[in-house]
Formats: structure tokens, C-alpha cells, sequence
């Protein structure tokens, strides 16, 4: 009889041995990623010269610095009056103006400006707020010169950047790789040939995905960052499995624990049963 426990503890013990080696099996093998960006480029070479135009145009919401200026400072100082315009967010130095606040587009893409009144810049560039207003100007001042700023606007950045963040953008014409840069980069988890961009066109939420190791991508729009666009760098497959990796170990770990209080019990009750 006591032979006979010592193998069914025995038996036990080894059935226990076993189901831990099961539980402690690694994982396939992983293909590495690349993580290098554009490899598809030669040594040297020119990249095709885009002519599109990519230029950012004014929302509702967006804030404009507008300064106006002239050989004889004083003929144009009532377009730089701050309290003419209400709808403002904050002052900004403009060189020779001392502090002017800034101009909030409304949501019908309206301006009020000093003496001009109400002037529509929604779908304009900046470029173009500039000759709309120097024109005007120009019927009451001679030779005025008229700058128009766009500032304070910003990009999401998600995912898998080093330093994931709103970067605010302090110039009108910026890349996906300037963005991404600001970010602090990519990981090395990051996926180079999946980075989406989403971006409200009109009201209506537009996307498209970007490979950033196909020098292609230089030649499309999202490429060139545009108000509130939000930029997703998406997990490779390492990342991945190792979530769900961790995912298994934790409860594998639950496991065991189950199976060695289990086991504890088991003994307890053959070495009882053996001292009988």
C-alpha cells in the first residue's frame, strides 16, 4: 500500500513537471522588420518634381496675425488698431506695430478687421488674405505692404513615435517627416509602410495610408501636413506578438499557480492517506 502512493505521487509529480515545461514552450521565431526609411532610392538620383500645390488654406478657427505697414507709419496705423477687432485670442509683437492681437477666423470663415470690416478668407492662402487686403488698402494708402501669418495650428501625433504629442507647427508648409521628426521619430516598432494620416476635408473625415520606405509618398497631399491632421503610426507584428506574449505569461502564470496549489492538496492528501 505504501508503494503503491509513493508512484501515484510520483506519477503526479511528474504529470506536473510536464504540464510546466508545456507552459514555459517559447514562442515561433519572428521575422525582423525593416526599419530603415525609403530603401527603394538608389545611391543618387533627383526625385520627381512635384507641381501640385499643396499650399494650406484657411478654416474657421484658425488664428491669423495681420500686420499692415507703409513708408509713412501713420497712414496705416488705423489698420492696426487691437480693440477694433473683438474676436481675438491673444496679442503677438509685430515689428513696428508694438503688440496687435490676432484675428480668429468665425465659423462662417469671416474676419473683422479695422476699417475693412468683415472680409471672407475661408479656402484662402495666406498669399491671398495679403492681396485682398493690400488692395483694399491701397485704395486709401500708397504703396501699403501687407502681412499675413498663419499660427498657433497643430498636428496629433499617435502611436509609435518616441515622444507621441499635439505638435504645433510654427510654419505653413510642413512634411509628414518633419511631423514625425518633432515627435521624436519612430520606434523601432514602428510599421514604415502603414503610417495613416486623417485629415476633415469640408466637414467630412478623409484618410490615406503612407509607406514611408516607397519614395512615392513625396508626391502625395498627405504628405504635406494640413490643420488638426492626425498622424497614426501603427504596431509591427513584433510588437504585437510580444503584447500578446505577455498576455500568455501572465496567464500562464495564473496557471501555475492554479496547478501547484492543486498539487499541494494532492500531496497532502496521499502523504495523509500514507501515514494511515
Amino acid at each position: 500500500m505504501h508503494n503503491q502512493h509513493f508512484v501515484m505521487t510520483e506519477k503526479i509529480l511528474i504529470a506536473l513537471l510536464a504540464l510546466l515545461a508545456l507552459c514555459g514552450c517559447s514562442t515561433s521565431k519572428q521575422a525582423e522588420p525593416s526599419l530603415s526609411y525609403f530603401p527603394n532610392l538608389g545611391q543618387e538620383g533627383t526625385l520627381a518634381d512635384d507641381k501640385s500645390d499643396y499650399s494650406i488654406h484657411i478654416e474657421p478657427d484658425d488664428e491669423l496675425i495681420i500686420s499692415v505697414t507703409s513708408a509713412v507709419p501713420e497712414a496705416t496705423a488705423m489698420f492696426n488698431v487691437p480693440n477694433a477687432n473683438p474676436a481675438t485670442r491673444g496679442t503677438t509683437e509685430t515689428q513696428g506695430n508694438g503688440r496687435l492681437l490676432t484675428y480668429v477666423v468665425d465659423h462662417e470663415g469671416n474676419i473683422n478687421f479695422p476699417v475693412l470690416g468683415v472680409l471672407h478668407v475661408k479656402d484662402m492662402t495666406t498669399s491671398q488674405v495679403e492681396k485682398l487686403i493690400k488692395d483694399k488698402v491701397a485704395e486709401k494708402v500708397k504703396d501699403p505692404y501687407v502681412r499675413v501669418q498663419l499660427t498657433g495650428y497643430g498636428v496629433n501625433v499617435m502611436g509609435e513615435v518616441n515622444a507621441p504629442r499635439r505638435v504645433y507647427i510654427g510654419k505653413e508648409k510642413i512634411t509628414l517627416l518633419e511631423v514625425l521628426t518633432l515627435a521624436g521619430d519612430l520606434t523601432q516598432y514602428a510599421r514604415r509602410d502603414n503610417v495613416l494620416v486623417i485629415r476633415t476635408v469640408d466637414g467630412k473625415r478623409t484618410y490615406q495610408r503612407l509607406n514611408l520606405q516607397d519614395s512615392s509618398i513625396f508626391s502625395s497631399p498627405y504628405f504635406y501636413m494640413q490643420q488638426d491632421d492626425v498622424v497614426y503610426v501603427e504596431p509591427n507584428k513584433i510588437k504585437v506578438d510580444n503584447s500578446k506574449y505577455n498576455q500568455f505569461n501572465a496567464y500562464k502564470l495564473t496557471m501555475v499557480s492554479t496547478i501547484v496549489s492543486m498539487a499541494s492538496v494532492i500531496a497532502s492528501l496521499v502523504i495523509a492517506l500514507t501515514v494511515k
